[in-house]
Parts: C-alpha cells; sequence; structure tokens
C-alpha cells in the first residue's frame, strides 16, 4: 500500500498525538501519598535491629550524620533513609529497639546479617543472624496485629502506632539476598554449589511476598542484590585468580552469581505479578547502579572505589578480625587501630561490607526517579500497577 506526502504527514501528527497523551495520562495521575513504609531486609537498610538484639554497632558509626552510633553499619544514612526523606516520612525505628521507637509512620525489620534461607549456624559461628526473612515476617504479621489492640487503648498508643488502613496503604520495601550468596562461599561451597540452591531461596523470598500480599499489602519496592564480588570482605577473604579479576578489580565469578539471583528474582518477581493480581511490583536494579558507582566512582568524587573508608591493614584496608572502630590493647590501653579514613565522602566501601552515606545518597539519586526500576516508575508513583 503506498502513501503519499500528506498521509505521512496525517500519521505522523498521529503518532504525536497519542505520545502526547499517554504523557498527559501519566502526568495526570498524581503521586502515591504513602502514610507507612515497612521495611525487610540485611545491614543494608538495617536501621537498628542487629544492634537493638546484640550489642549497638560501635562509633565511629554514625559519625558523618548522625554524630553517634544510630544503628546503622554506616558513617550516616543508609538508601532506606533517603527513601523515608523523599516520601515525607521519618526515618524507620527498628522493630527491636525499645528505646525512644516511634512506628506511626512504619517500622523496620531488618537485621544486619538476614538471609533470605534461615542459616543452620549462630551468630556467632558465621556472622548471619538468626532474624532471616520468614522471622522478619512472623515478627511483621505480630505487629500488625498487636500494634491494633494496643492502639485501642488510646492516649500516647494512638501517636505512636500506625492506623489498621495504613497497612494496606503503605510501601512495602526488600533489600536482601546478598548474604544468601556470601554464606554459601564462606563454607567453602563453589559458585556452581551456591548457584544450586538460588531457586530455593527465591522461592522463599516468594512465599514471604504472597504472605505479606494475603494479610492486605498491595505496593512492593523491591531491590535486587548487588555487586557481592566487588566488596572488600570478600575479596579478601575468598582469594581468586588473577584471570577472574575484571579491568575494575573486581571478582568476576562472584558477580557473575548475583546476577544469576538477579535474574531469578525478576523472573519471580514477574511470577508475583501474576500471582498477586491487585499488587504493584517495583524491582529495581541497583546492582547495575552500584557497579557503575565503584566502576566510573572516580568520575563522580569517590577515589577510593574499593578501598574500605574505615578499617585496618591489607589490601583492601580490611580485616576480618578487627572491624571499624577496632581496638587493641597495647602498654595497658586500648588504643584504636581500625581508624575511619579522613573524608569517608571520597569512598565508596565504609568498613568492607557496607556503604558509605556518600555512596548510599548517590545510589537513591540513581534510582529514585524510575530509572533503574521495572516498570520504570519513580518511586513516588509506586502504588500504580501496570
Amino acid at each position: 500500500m503506498a502513501f503519499d506526502g500528506s498521509s505521512i504527514i496525517v500519521v505522523a501528527i498521529s503518532c504525536v498525538f497519542l505520545v502526547n497523551l499517554t504523557l498527559s495520562l501519566v502526568l495526570a495521575k498524581s503521586p502515591c501519598q504513602f502514610p507507612a513504609i515497612f521495611n525487610f531486609g540485611d545491614s543494608n537498610s538495617d536501621t537498628g535491629g542487629l544492634s537493638a538484639a546484640f550489642g549497638q554497632a560501635p562509633p565511629p558509626n554514625g559519625m558523618s550524620y548522625f554524630g553517634h552510633p544510630a544503628g546503622r553499619y554506616c558513617d550516616g544514612r543508609l538508601v532506606i533513609d533517603f527513601l523515608a526523606e523523599s516520601l515525607g516520612l521519618p526515618y524507620l525505628s527498628a522493630f527491636l529497639d525499645s528505646l525512644g521507637t516511634n512506628f506511626t509512620h512504619g517500622a523496620n525489620f531488618a537485621t544486619a546479617g538476614s538471609t533470605i534461607r534461615p542459616q543452620n549456624t549462630t551468630l556467632h559461628q558465621s556472622g548471619f543472624s538468626p532474624i532471616s526473612l520468614n522471622v522478619q515476617f512472623y515478627e511483621f504479621h505480630d505487629f500488625h496485629v498487636r500494634s491494633q489492640i494496643v492502639r485501642k487503648r488510646g492516649g500516647v498508643y494512638e501517636t505512636i502506632l500506625p492506623k489498621e488502613e495504613d497497612f494496606s496503604s503503605a510501601l512495602y520495601t526488600f533489600d536482601i539476598g546478598q548474604n544468601d550468596l556470601t554464606s554459601g562461599y564462606f563454607l567453602n561451597m563453589s559458585v556452581d554449589e551456591v548457584k544450586a540452591y538460588v531457586p530455593d531461596v527465591l522461592n522463599q523470598f516468594h512465599t514471604i511476598i504472597k504472605d505479606i500480599y494475603d494479610v492486605g499489602g498491595r505496593y512492593f519496592w523491591l531491590h535486587n542484590t548487588g555487586p557481592v564480588g566487588c566488596l572488600p570482605y570478600v575479596m579478601e577473604r575468598i582469594p581468586v585468580l588473577a584471570g577472574q579479576i575484571d579491568r575494575y578489580g573486581c571478582a568476576s565469578p562472584f558477580n557473575e552469581v548475583a546476577q544469576f539471583f538477579n535474574q531469578g528474582l525478576k523472573k519471580t518477581v514477574q511470577q508475583l505479578r501474576k500471582d498477586l493480581p491487585h499488587a504493584a511490583i517495583t524491582y529495581v536494579d541497583v546492582y547495575s547502579v552500584k557497579y557503575s558507582l565503584i566502576s566510573q566512582g572516580r568520575n563522580h568524587g569517590f577515589n577510593q572505589p574499593l578501598r574500605t573508608c574505615c578499617g585496618h591493614g591489607g589490601k583492601y584496608n580490611y580485616n576480618k578480625n578487627l572491624g571499624c572502630g577496632g581496638k587493641v590493647h597495647k602498654q595497658g590501653k586500648d588504643v584504636l587501630v581500625a581508624a575511619p579514613c579522613q573524608d569517608p565522602s571520597t569512598h565508596v566501601n565504609w568498613d568492607g561490607v557496607h556503604f558509605t552515606e556518600a555512596a548510599n545518597r548517590y545510589i537513591f539519586k540513581r534510582i529514585v526517579d524510575g530509572s533503574f526500576s521495572d516498570p520504570p516508575r519513580p518511586l513516588n508513583m509506586a502504588c500504580y500497577r501496570n
């Protein structure tokens, strides 16, 4: 079929009209009004859970923003803190913290060292938390029920606990999975052995999301896992062959497994969308943002993309036996040897495991507008389904 010049012009104008109409419909949507956030995860989003249960994250944690330890394994704020700020909500209180907590606008069930799949070791033996994702869900379920019973007492309880309707309007955020991979490496499993149990991990993740949906959760913001092969605590403890180090100094085998996990997580999310028709689920590719930050860090003012800011010794300024804030006894005195660097804002990595506040801010700014999301919607539109 042939088109003359006027027909082509009409088609072009029609296409422009349709594009503009689509944009207008998108822009016409009002931003989501999330009254609360309920967060689940590991140390990447723990605002005080592990500290409350097993002892406070010691100084100099918190030095750059809070001025004192604040339950976070970081010199300041985490991505979840910036996320709450952007939605006009206060920083999340850890569910396990009984001091100075306010749950009006949500609660944080994340604890450092947590995994999706329960571990068979103690925190002391392996460094992995017994508060795995299923336990975090039990805590949430208990909180959901009992908070409403207590709130009915009135008085101060009405000012520190969420309303019943807030649970169905809240944003449910997840950042977990990294420790499921590293726990296998630290048990001397091969890359293939770690890959082999990833489907089971993802099945358990699927179950928890469905459980939250079944009690009323509708809006989910899910982070994939980052490039664990770029973290000093992995590279220092599990040496790899020279040929397995990429051009930016990261261990390729571990990053390949992280990508394998993320591919599976994305398929799990696709299945969840089919299984949970009333849910709005946003998958956020933080792996790409973190890897870009590490590989291109110097272009963004991060002069030390791999070297730990707060640590001691070794190629990466990291020692698993002497963590950030660690002291040694010399001549009758405790001497700080694992001290922080002069300017944490020039480092990506804070303590060999976790990112600095500056890095967390960079990550948040890259993901908040939906540029790394599937579907590509910004945080304040995460209540809309496709």
